[in-house]
């Protein structure tokens, strides 16, 4: 081989990398700081479950197996490379321990064969969704087909060299040994060619002159094809020499291609596993501390100059964390995410890939502009405010940086509103942050964080937001729920029912947290008053707030009004905190998905830490105990529509369904693709519910006919947004009159004995059974 030719390509081809590599650092680093260093043997679990096991590419078959293919087959041949690059330097390098006379050397020659083989397998597969049978939601561009090409072409230069280097083994013996006829003999700079190329193989007398399925079946299969095919010596000289420097130069250009490419992700998915969000999924970052806190941010941007510099929520790519742009580096622009989101499959605007690709388009056009105010300010918008001293413009904030450092050459980026000048306000409008996206992910990319983040800024620095929003949110803060009804009226929808407040009881264990919906809409009353008769059936010691419970706010963070949020929630957990400490409220049961959401993962963060169970579980529960037991049938087939709340939020799928299952008659069948992690949201989320969709195809329309086509007589729900949404569905298809939408609760007690005598109240505070997380 050539050690100077090797040498200069490792190491020119490495530093146009760090070059490279360095860029995309200084660019991370302008992202503001997240501490994702804590919990590591949680991150590490995640990087084994993500990364290698890679279990979020099952959902898509058999492109999920054609690329777990070829994530092993780079791990194992990456030993092969640099025994290549070793050999370039010495040709009898075999990595010390990898030698072909040694055990492990035999077994890694077997296992690096058979994996070339697997990957170019893989590779076909993924060639086929791109030439012959193209995916909509797949980037196609020439890019993807050069990638492939070069990992095709790296495994068969890998063969030829193994191949050509085996025949060249008894090609020796016949043209470079004293037993060889004079009339054969090789010249001796042949013959040194060939001894170069055979050095890390056995004698002739240990290597198999035809195919030999161990320790090198492809090799012995190359071998045997070129030996057929009566290929002479110099040529096999040739075509080894060309499958050793093909092989050791495309690992070297392909590593070069990643930064600039989509398939930067094969350096940056396991870091981004690693530092996946542990938090609950459900659970927003607040702003601020409290809403005192909050307000006195947006009082500071109202006087800036420009409002949007304030690092409140996002308006600017710098506002962006180190992690979110870290996601952007790793979006492999597979399309998983649109092609599950409900927006997207509905012909909005809105499709999570592009909005990724947009923010990392826009961050890679501005790289040297950013990456030179990176450098001189610090990170990100504290480093120019920090810099800045009080100066009133970004022109001045330039001047004042130019005269400190004695730059010859202004700064010439100016920070750019990311919406509408990178993101169409209606992208964001339109999401329901349902996470199916964030489901799908292979790769663990969040997206609702970013949006609402994005919102925020919207809403509470600039001002713009829907109208539709305008009376939702006059109507939280004037009277606690969105519809802007009487608080007084709050607790209507349980007159006869004998249904005692926390006021009137304190020591109550069982807080019934009713939420707006149930309170206020006719319709949803009845999971309300189907749910209070089962805790009374059941003998469970419960009281509800009445006129003390408020909207927990859910509609209103996610639609980025933080501060209202904040308001509502800091009311609501002293009203719980109060409760609690009066020895009452050890369970907090909810029939509401957000309110069971907003309660139990985000109101931690304003004191108020309750054990929050959603109303399937502690029915379930019931049931387990034998509590309630079921026994008017009810017949018919059945199937059930998961809450996004519910299922991708807080992993609960099968409560609902073994309620169901335990009704006598009820025959449970399920959407053939759109179920459980992949079920399609309602529509209602976000704040959506009281929002016009931007187009005529409608969500719930979608998901109600996706339900229908199981040839279910009832629609079952566990939530009352979905409840509505579900109705609206099969109004719109004039099918109310033939299929029912009931709740969970709704089916229970019609299959309950409600005329027995009540179990006593229990002395102990029930613990509901625990929800079995999806597959």
């Amino acid at each position: 081989m050539n050690p100077t030719a090797m040498l200069i390509l490792i190491v020119a081809a490495h530093a146009v990398f760090l070059w490279s590599a360095i860029r995309r650092w200084q660019l991370l680093r302008l992202g503001r700081f997240e501490n994702r260093f804590d919990r590591i043997p949680e991150r590490l679990s995640a990087v084994l479950r993500y990364a290698f096991a890679q279990e979020k590419m099952d959902y898509y078959q058999p492109a999920g197996w054609a690329h777990k293919l070829i994530f092993f087959g780079f791990l194992v041949l990456t030993l092969r490379t640099l025994v290549l690059w070793g050999r370039g330097f010495e040709p009898s390098w075999n990595l010390l321990v990898l030698g072909p006379t040694q055990p492990l050397g035999k077994v890694y020659e077997f296992a690096k064969d058979i994996v070339a083989v697997l990957v170019v397998t893989g590779v076909s597969v993924f060639v086929y969704y791109r030439v012959i049978r193209p995916q909509k939601r797949m980037t196609l561009h020439w890019e993807g087909l050069l990638i492939l090409g070069i990992i095709a072409t790296m495994m068969f230069a890998d063969v030829l060299y193994d191949g050509s280097a085996l025949a060249l083994v008894h090609k020796h013996v016949e043209l470079c040994t004293a037993a060889a006829p004079a009339n054969l003999q090789a010249s001796p700079g042949l013959c040194q060619s060939i001894g170069t190329i055979i050095a890390p193989l056995p004698s002739a007398a240990e290597v198999h002159a035809e195919f030999s399925p161990f320790p090198a079946p492809a090799g012995s299969a190359m071998a045997t094809l070129l030996t057929k095919l009566h290929v002479s010596a110099p040529t096999l000289v040739t075509l080894s020499h060309v499958g050793f420097w093909v092989h050791s130069s495309l690992v070297l250009i392909f590593l070069n291609l990643l930064p600039h490419s989509k398939h930067f992700h094969v350096i940056t998915a396991i870091p981004n596993v690693f530092f996946k969000d542990l938090e609950p999924r459900g659970r927003l970052r607040p702003v601020a501390e409290n809403a005192e806190k909050l307000a006195e941010k947006m009082m500071a941007a109202s006087e800036l100059p420009d409002p949007t510099m304030a690092d409140i929520g996002i308006a600017k790519v710098e506002h962006m964390s180190w992690k979110a742009i870290l996601d952007f580096y790793t979006c492999t622009e597979c399309g998983r995410c649109s092609d599950n989101c409900p927006a997207h499959k509905t012909g909005k605007i809105l499709s999570p890939k592009h909005l990724t690709l947009a923010l990392r388009d826009h961050l890679y056009d501005h790289e040297p502009e950013l990456v030179e105010r990176e450098m001189r300010w610090g990170p990100g918008l504290e480093g120019a405010a920090a810099a800045a001293e009080g100066e009133k413009s970004i022109d001045d904030i330039e001047r004042l940086s130019d005269e400190r450092e004695g730059a010859k050459h202004p700064v010439v980026y100016k920070p750019v509103n990311m919406t509408p000048e990178v993101v169409h306000p209606d992208v964001l409008w339109a999401c329901t942050t349902c996470r199916a996206c964030e489901e799908q992910c292979p790769v663990l990319i969040s997206y609702v964080d970013k949006i609402v983040d994005m919102r925020r800024n919207l809403v509470m620095v600039q001002n713009e937001f829907p109208h539709e929003l305008q009376k939702p949110f006059q109507a939280m803060e004037v009277n606690g729920n969105p519809w802007n009804l009487s608080r007084m009226d709050r607790a209507a929808w349980s007159d006869g029912l004998d249904i005692k407040t926390f006021a009137e009881k304190p020591d109550a264990q069982v807080l019934y947290w009713v939420g707006c919906a149930a309170s206020y809409d006719d319709r949803a009353k009845k999971i309300a008053r189907a749910t209070a008769r089962l805790l009374k059936l059941a003998g469970v010691d419960f009281a509800i707030l009445g006129q003390e419970e408020s909207c927990t706010g859910d509609p209103a963070r996610r639609a980025g009004n933080e501060y209202l949020f904040a308001m509502l929630a800091e009311g609501n957990a002293a009203v719980l905190n109060t409760y609690k400490e009066q020895g009452g409220m050890k369970t907090v049961v909810t029939a509401c998905p957000h309110c069971f959401n907003t309660i139990k993962n985000e109101y931690p963060d304003f004191g108020a830490k309750l054990d929050v169970v959603h109303h399937t579980d502690f029915l379930l529960g019931l049931l387990a105990e034998r509590r309630l037991v079921p026994k008017k049938p009810v017949a018919g087939r059945v199937t059930y529509h998961d809450s996004c709340y519910l299922g991708r939020y807080n992993d609960v799928y099968d409560s609902p369904r073994e309620i169901l299952k335990a009704i006598p008659g009820v025959e449970l069948v399920e959407p053939e693709y759109w179920t459980k992690t992949r079920g399609l949201c309602c529509g209602a989320g976000g704040a959506q519910m009281w929002m016009e969709e931007q187009n005529q195809n409608r969500v719930n329309v979608k998901r109600t006919l996706q339900l229908v086509d199981t040839g279910a007589k009832t629609v079952a729900s566990a939530c009352p947004f979905c409840m509505t949404m579900l109705t609206d569905g099969l109004k719109s298809q004039s099918l109310e009159d033939k299929i029912k939408q009931l709740d969970v609760a709704e089916l229970l007690e019609q299959s309950c004995v409600v005329d027995e005598k009540p179990v006593a109240p229990s002395t102990t505070v029930h613990e509901p059974v625990e929800a079995v997380p999806a597959e």
